[in-house]
């Protein structure tokens, strides 16, 4: 297999730009260093591509050394023919090399081993060979041996039958036909255990849809409901058809002696043997399947979660809504520095209103907070309706933002927060992670397992291992475009910044603390365990602003300073002056063709540098939709049908959208109510963080559930 080829066939782009990949990730480059600073050499492939690529290397490279492996083993067996060779360096996955190998693994004591060792594989030999010259009980017995445990001349034929099942069975052409027909034509049915029994699944309790069509959605329902013991699950295919394609295969002499068995030995085959594996399989592709899609649909939420934008300059009151334990508050300033925390009980079973009030217009007064940032947790919608009646009560110029919690809980009782916050208790942390989820959700995010963030569908029943590296290249791609600043991110934020560990982001820290602020990127060099090649891949991600060098503060990676300074130069310009603007319009100002061929550079590096040089550090997350802040609230029973509505995407899944349109209990836009034309996924239109217009079309106050459309 030439694994360029198949790539870039796969990926629909060029050879040279595969093998400049290839070459890249084995030189050690991580993906985000390649996307931003290798452009000229894979042709701007973004960091989606470059991913995908990544990953289908990793699969190509494990299958061609898996044939390796397999051919060996053959080999050492004295069985490998040219042809099976073939056919094994042509296999396209890892179950076709499985296939090909299933007749020489090393098999546990079967039926079939039993009967060899009972000395009847000449027998089955000779029936497969169809062209007795006797009949087959005289051929039999004369394998009867009491001393093997072949009794009678039915033991003979019965052991005879059981090895012709399995040589059935192991053939790789067999099973792949018959797993292509089971694919085409097979039906996904579900039954309930108990038809009685309440459950989510009662949609599944009498239920069937072809495999072809099934959506990943609902067989990750399906599989759930399997493991929670509400469903039983099958594959049901043309049995008819398969047994037929057999013995069609196998049968080639209607001598009634052997057909009959064969016959027989082929049922056996695909009932006993062939059909149970291949449903296997089969269930086990539909359900990787449905995993990647859902991964996808997983990261692409994560991203646009990650990717909004930060609420800047605002000193914010963090409030952790809570019923018993009360309602725990935390004034952070601009820079997510904590100044105060605080515990009010204005709900029930307390439900000192008046004081807590107070204490809130005294916090507000006294640190002139701005914003207050509530969490969308347990008392949420009872803390939203005593904030607003205070607001207006006081004539306070704050806003407030319900804000989605998710994760917070498991944060606050982490190592990580018990080490940057020692004297806090969880809910006090939790305040703290709900102000600063505002302020920078991004830095903030990142202290938080991706899966806990809940922006997906079926994640714990979920490959975790795949998820969370998915998850967590997301993580890397969205902090990595950002950029941090050197000098305040926290140990959480710098181990996502490329060529960075957690062993070095620990040492940037101490480093930090122990010598003050870094006041250039070369420092770095000095950090305990990064080294050259750590440098170059982390350099251009990190930024030092009011450093001794200008470039610092931009995403211009050090090995282009050179380049920068020469451009500046020669329009009359110092690398401090960035900072102040005064380079903003550069780009009007210079011949892009003329400086590629004068400084031997290439277009795209040319346009990013002079891209940082107009508008150093620009933060790509100012494009996103910004949050809805209120000042008033809406309750569920205020909802009519035909009311129009703003409303923020909190989470997109297969089948719709949730949206908060701040009644605290978001709304679902079913995807056939999303557009007026045709779309395959939700995605396709809406992504996490989006602000849309929604009218209601329905309001179950009971169950509480809201229907919203976007189809306006």
């Amino acid at each position: 297999m030439n694994i360029v080829e198949v790539l870039q066939e796969e990926l629909n782009i060029k050879a040279e730009q595969v093998q400049a990949v290839i070459r890249l990730i084995d030189e050690g480059n991580t993906i985000p260093f390649i996307a931003r600073y290798r452009k000229e050499q894979h042709g701007g492939l973004n960091d989606e591509i470059l991913r995908n690529l990544d990953e289908r290397l990793r699969y190509l490279r494990n299958l061609e050394e898996r044939k390796k492996q397999v051919i060996a083993t053959i080999e050492e067996q004295g069985a490998l023919t040219k042809e099976l060779r073939e056919k094994i360096e042509k296999a396209q996955t890892l179950v076709a090399v499985e296939d090909l190998y299933l007749p020489y693994r090393p098999k546990r004591r079967t039926r079939a081993t039993i009967a060899k060792e009972k000395g009847l594989e000449p027998l089955a030999t000779i029936i497969r060979m169809q062209n007795l010259k006797q009949p087959l009980s005289k051929l039999a017995a004369s394998y009867v041996n009491e001393e093997k445990g072949v009794i009678t001349v039915e033991d003979a034929i019965a052991g005879a039958r059981d090895i012709l099942a399995e040589a059935i069975s192991d053939n790789a052409d067999y099973r792949s036909y018959i797993r292509k027909v089971s694919m085409k034509e097979g039906k996904i049915i579900t039954t309930a255990k108990d038809e009685r029994a309440e459950s989510v699944y009662e949609k599944y309790y009498n239920y069937e849809e072809p495999v072809e069509t099934v959506a990943g959605h609902r067989i990750l329902a399906i599989n759930r409901g399997e493991k929670e013991k509400f469903l039983t699950v099958k594959l049901e295919v043309t049995e008819d058809k398969i047994i037929r394609y057999l013995e069609k295969k196998i049968i080639t002499n209607e001598s009634l002696e052997t057909a009959n068995l064969l016959k027989q030995a082929v049922a056996d085959a695909y009932k006993r043997l062939i059909a149970p594996a291949i449903e296997r399989d089969i269930r086990n592709e539909l359900t990787e399947k449905a995993e990647d899609d859902a991964i996808k649909v997983f990261g692409k939420n994560l991203q646009q979660l990650l990717m909004q934008p930060p609420i800047v300059g605002q000193v914010v009151l963090g409030w952790d809504p809570a019923f018993r334990t009360g309602c725990k508050l935390a004034v952070v300033d601009p820079t997510g520095k904590v100044l105060d925390t605080v515990v009010i009980y204005p709900t029930l079973p307390q439900k000192k209103v008046k004081e807590a009030k107070e204490i809130v217009k005294r916090l507000i007064e006294t640190y002139h907070i701005t914003l207050i940032s509530v969490g969308n947790g347990t008392a949420s919608r009872e803390s939203e309706l005593i904030i607003v009646d205070m607001l207006k009560e006081f004539g306070l110029p704050v806003k407030y933002v319900i804000t989605n919690e998710a994760g917070a809980s498991v944060y606050s009782a982490s190592k990580l927060a018990t080490e940057e916050f020692p004297n806090f208790d969880v809910g006090q942390r939790s305040a703290v992670s709900i102000a600063r989820r505002v302020q920078d959700p991004l830095a903030e995010l990142v202290k938080i397992d991706p899966k806990s963030i809940g922006v997906g569908q079926y994640q714990h029943d979920m490959n975790q291992k795949k998820l969370g590296e998915a998850l967590n290249g997301v993580v890397e791609d969205c902090v990595n475009r950002v950029g941090v600043d050197l000098n305040t991110a926290s140990a959480s934020l710098l181990e996502y910044i490329s060529g960075i560990s957690k062993a070095i982001a620990k040492n940037i820290v101490t480093y930090r603390e122990e010598n003050g602020k870094f006041t250039n990127r070369k420092q770095l060099l000095k950090v305990a365990k990064l080294g050259p090649k750590a440098f170059e891949q982390c350099a251009g991600f990190l930024r030092i602003n009011d450093g001794e060098n200008a470039f610092d503060a931009t995403a211009v990676h050090p090995e282009s300073y050179d380049v920068a300074e020469a451009i500046l130069k020669k329009l009359g310009y110092k690398p401090e002056d960035i900072l102040t603007g005064v380079a903003k319009n550069i780009r009007s100002k210079i011949d892009l063709k003329q400086m590629e061929k004068e400084f031997c550079i290439g277009e795209m590096t040319l346009n990013d540098i002079v891209e940082e040089l107009e508008k150093p550090a620009r933060d790509p997350r100012e494009e996103m939709p910004k949050p809805i802040l209120r000042n008033d609230v809406l309750e569920l029973k205020d909802l009519e049908p035909g009311m129009i509505l703003k409303g923020t995407v909190r989470n997109v899944i297969d089948f719709g959208v949730f949206v908060d349109i701040g009644v605290h209990q978001d709304g679902l836009v079913h995807i056939s109510e999303i557009s007026k034309s045709y779309i395959k996924h939700p995605m396709d239109v809406v992504s996490v963080g989006d602000i849309v217009e929604v009218k209601v079309l329905s309001v179950d106050i009971a169950r509480h559930r809201i229907q919203l459309t976007m189809k306006l």
